[in-house]
């Protein structure tokens, strides 16, 4: 609750400050030169404003330890979940900057994006399998037992590569990356601290778990709780200025690192493809360019008028809020359906709500 509270707070009350600098410093948006003309109107509107949602989450994250820094201390878990969110952030604000300072509406080389996501990615998957509970494992709703052994690293890196592009592909209106964060965001506060509360016990001579068929391994999950929190409290006070008509955009500093965080949170819960029905959403944008290339190169044509998916709904004259809107409820029915599928398996297994 200190979490959420304080991020939202910092937030909300903290944009206003970073459009008025932001502005003074000419740091504004470029727009495609071939997306929706509907969206020239956007052009200099203030971009960097992930910045906002990184500070307030990671100020937050802090302050709500020292309280309960006993019963609640910072954890491996928790740090590396941060890592992700600030090393994607600072991909991102470089992506940013040299769209703002060449003026131009495509910025770090697609090349140099991937190579820096593998290398987080990597790092990420030595410290988890070191010092946390992570399982290597391929997992769902917890692990399956198919063991990944060496291949971890590159399951850890399609993971946070694939949820934080797919967040920065459907940050294309106002507010639909950011607010469907938020719900996703909300998710994983639910699950991280239901698998507090039912987290397995361990045995103090041997340090292993006395595993039931009900409780979760992961021993760090209240800690993930508050990231989730500070996550979700920082995008709901942002998104206060970036809903429509937008203020202020949290750019690709805002949309790796919040894509970023879920991936993480994902990995580090053991619910690495749960993650694809809690953010369907992202899973249908991505999916959406994917068959717009393979439609193009294998057929000549394009399956939709442009993508990702909600710019062919706007070229379908679709009113912008409209879109919005919608894929919202998309978005809150995957995570919905999500967490469903996650409290099934719970109750499956023989717990008590």
């Amino acid at each position: 609750m200190i979490a959420a509270s304080l991020s939202l707070a910092l937030a909300l009350f903290g944009t206003p400050v970073a459009i008025r600098v932001l502005r003074a410093k000419g740091i504004g948006q470029r727009i495609r030169e071939d997306g929706p003309k509907a969206h020239i109107a956007k052009g200099g509107t203030p971009t960097m404003g992930g910045l906002v949602i990184i500070a307030a989450a990671l100020i937050a994250y802090g302050a709500a330890h020292f309280p309960h820094h006993k019963a609640a201390p910072f954890t491996a878990s928790g740090l590396l979940a941060l890592f992700i969110i600030v090393g994607l952030g600072v991909l991102g604000f470089i992506d940013d900057y040299i769209k703002v300072h060449k003026r131009r509406s495509l910025g770090l080389n697609k090349r140099w994006k991937i190579t820096g996501q593998a290398v987080l990615a990597v790092v990420f998957a030595l410290l988890a399998h070191r010092f946390t509970q992570a399982s290597t494992q391929v997992s769902f709703v917890r692990p399956l037992g198919i063991a990944l052994g060496p291949l971890f690293v590159l399951w850890v890196f399609a993971v946070i590569a694939a949820s934080s592009n797919g967040v920065n592909l459907a940050d294309g209106l106002d507010g639909l990356a950011c607010g469907s964060a938020a719900m996703v965001m909300g998710a994983y506060v639910v699950i991280t601290f239901w698998q507090f509360r039912h987290v397995c016990l361990v045995d103090k001579a041997t340090g292993k778990f006395i595993a039931t068929s009900v409780c979760y391994m992961t021993p760090h999950s209240l800690d993930l709780s508050i990231v989730a929190a500070s996550l979700l409290g920082a995008a709901a006070g942002f998104l206060w200025w970036n809903a429509a008509p937008a203020r202020i955009f949290m750019g690709d500093t805002g949309s790796l690192a919040l894509g970023g965080a879920m991936g993480a949170l994902a990995l580090l819960t053991n619910t690495d493809l749960l993650i694809i029905v809690v953010g369907g959403l992202y899973v249908i944008e991505v999916s959406s360019v994917i068959l717009q290339v393979v439609s193009f190169r294998v057929f000549g044509r394009r399956a939709l008028l442009m993508a990702p998916l909600h710019h062919h709904f706007e070229l379908l004259d679709w009113p912008e809020f409209t879109v919005i809107v919608r894929f919202w409820i998309l978005a809150g029915l995957f995570v919905a359906f999500g967490l469903g599928l996650f409290y099934a398996d719970f109750i499956a297994r023989g717990g008590v709500g």
